[in-house]
Formats: C-alpha cells, structure tokens, sequence
C-alpha cells in the first residue's frame, strides 16, 4: 500500500472538523479560486516554493511544526511576497528536534492557532502550483495537517526539484544528488539552512535555474516541467 493510500485511509476513519463560521467561509473562498492554468509559460505563472519543518522524518506520525513558503513569480523573486507561520503546539518536540531547526519550546507553545494557521497559508498560495526539494515529504506533512484541521484533501500540483533538476542537468548526474550540492553548483548561498523560509529562498532560486534550463529545452510551461518529472519517476521505475 503506498504512502497516500494509508495516508486516506486514516483520514477516512475520523470525523470531519467542526470548523467554526469564519473558518468555513475562509476555506470555500479559497476551494472557489479558479485552477492555475499550467499551461502558461513561465514568465507568466506564480510558483509558490515551500519548506516545511517537523517534530521528526516521519510522515505518518510526526507533527507539522511550522511552513515556509516564497513565491516566484514571473520568473522573479518577490522578497516582499513570503510566508512564514509555526503552528501551535500542544507538545513540544524533542530538544534534537529544536536544535535542528531553531524553534524553541516558547515558540512552539506561542504559536498561530492551526486551523488559522493552515487558512492563512491556503490563502497566501492561492491555487499557484507549489515546488518543493523532495517535495513528497513536505506535501504529505501539510495534506495530514489539513484532513486533520480543516477535513481538506490537499492535493495541488507540485513540481519536484529533486526530479527535475537531474532530469535538466543529465550530464551532472554521476555528482549531484543534494540540495545543497545543487545549491554549490550555482553558487546560491542558503543563509540558515533548516530554517523554513531561508530553505524557500534558496530553493526558490535553484528554480529560476530551473526555468531557464527547462525553457531552453522546449520545457517551458509548468505542465512539461511537470511532465518531465512524471516521465523521469516512470524510467526510475521502470529501470
């Protein structure tokens, strides 16, 4: 059974959340939004870069701590367009947790309320599709936090850097494989790694890389970026 099956099926076993008015209307506002159209070139698409951190790596039964998200907008980064929220905590992670990524107990327990966390972040990324470095991880950490908080089945269109750019960069192939060796092959600096917004920036710049490499190979649209991965992920497999 894969990872999402088992994922349904505890979402399937629990009762939806009670979702106070605000709230309700808050997420039907955000399911109104119309699709981004993926078929638009880059220079005219929104992506919206996220990093996630945990109280650990498992993804069935750690805990969403805070998100991180930049958007790359046009091609460019906006610096003034980020997001940034810690969930509250009703346990705090372990003091290895905290020494990993930074957040201490205090700003765990002071933490934004979930469920307004969680709309906050739906509101900031709209329907723009979403990129991630090993993106399953940071997908599959938010879509529990939503079937939990807000009974959504978060499943929006994500691009995989760590498909992608081996895909675009075949002859780095033999030496890449990291974020980080992805990052010092371009020189782009991460200035707090661990840190979620700090991780987006980084990454969101090794996505500018990444749509001028795929616009120059004919890949120019986030649906061929995408489908560029689907097809790498098939001859993994498959090889």
């Amino acid at each position: 059974m894969s990872l999402w099956s088992r994922l349904l099926d505890r979402c399937r076993g629990r009762p939806a959340p009670l979702l106070d008015a605000g709230a309700a209307a808050r997420l039907e506002a955000w399911r109104a939004q119309p699709e981004a159209d993926l078929k638009l070139p880059h220079f005219r698409t929104r992506y919206v870069v996220v990093d996630v951190e945990t109280s650990g790596l498992d993804m069935m039964k750690d805990r969403l701590i805070s998100i991180g998200a930049v958007a790359v907008n046009g091609g460019l980064i906006d610096f003034h367009d980020a997001f940034e929220v810690i969930l509250r905590q009703e346990e705090v992670s372990d003091t290895d947790n905290i020494l990993l990524h930074g957040i201490g107990g205090s700003a765990q327990r002071a933490g934004r309320e979930p469920v307004a966390a969680l709309l906050d972040f739906l509101d900031y990324i709209g329907k723009s599709p979403l990129v991630a470095y090993h993106a399953r991880f940071d997908e599959t950490m938010i879509a529990r936090a939503m079937a939990r908080r807000l009974g959504e089945p978060f499943r929006r269109p994500w691009l995989d850097l760590a498909w992608v750019m081996p895909e675009l960069y075949r002859e780095r192939l033999d030496v890449l494989a990291t974020l980080d060796r992805w990052l010092e092959m371009f020189d782009i600096e991460n200035i707090q790694r661990h840190n979620a917004v700090s991780d987006c920036y980084a990454t969101a710049k090794l996505l500018q890389v990444a749509l001028a490499r795929g616009t120059q190979k004919g890949a120019d649209t986030p649906a061929k970026l995408m489908e560029l991965e689907r097809m790498r992920r098939w001859m993994r497999r498959a090889g």
